[in-house]
């Protein structure tokens, strides 16, 4: 679920080197913190967090194979 987050990411801003994603692991759930530019915050958030809606969307469907929970947070 890592690498999605980071393709995703990757192609939607203009600093692709500084996108980074940081996963924890628990029993039943994962974090995944991604981390861009300031400059890209609103590239991947989108009008209205519809962007950031489908990155969480596509996560939780890859995570349904695993029997995990997934939760993506938008970082500075």
């Amino acid at each position: 679920m890592k690498e999605l987050v980071e393709v995703i990411a990757r192609t939607l801003v203009d600093n692709p080197e500084e996108v980074k994603v940081l996963e924890t692991v628990n029993d039943k759930s994962v974090l995944l913190e991604l981390r861009v530019a300031p400059d890209d915050m609103g590239k991947v958030i989108g009008k209205q967090g519809k962007i950031a809606k489908s990155i969480r969307t596509l996560t939780k469907a890859a995570a349904a194979k695993t029997g995990k929970r997934v939760a993506v947070e938008i970082m500075r």
